[in-house]
């Protein structure tokens, strides 16, 4: 069965860093663009950043420059560094591919708050 396993949120003042990662059972990384997304509670989730499997990285405006994409095809894993966090980042955030979706993980619930 395919799942998404995401990790590596938690609470973190703001202007902090946090390291999220994404695994999947399977092949289900390589040859998809895949993304991160935030789920805020009663909305629905909107994708940061996403990237192709060449490596091309396209971002939202509001984390542009504070967020980097990354993956390792290999390890079936993939990243996203996050930097200079705002308290409008708390968010839960999942990845999945962004085209043939597959069952969406439980996600990491990332807190900014002093």
């Amino acid at each position: 069965q395919v799942q998404l396993v995401e990790a590596g949120g938690g609470l973190v003042q703001p202007g902090g860093s946090l390291r999220l990662s994404c695994t999947g059972s399977g092949n289900i990384f390589r040859g998809y663009t895949m993304g991160w997304y935030r789920q805020d509670t009663g909305k629905q989730r909107e994708r940061e950043a996403a990237i192709t499997s060449g490596g091309t990285t396209n971002y939202q405006d509001s984390v542009k420059g504070r967020f980097t994409i990354s993956r390792d095809n290999a390890k079936n894993t993939l990243y996203l560094q996050m930097n200079s966090l705002k308290p409008e980042d708390t968010a839960v955030y999942c990845c999945n591919r962004l085209y043939r979706k597959i069952p969406w993980g439980l996600g990491t619930q990332v807190t900014v708050s002093s």
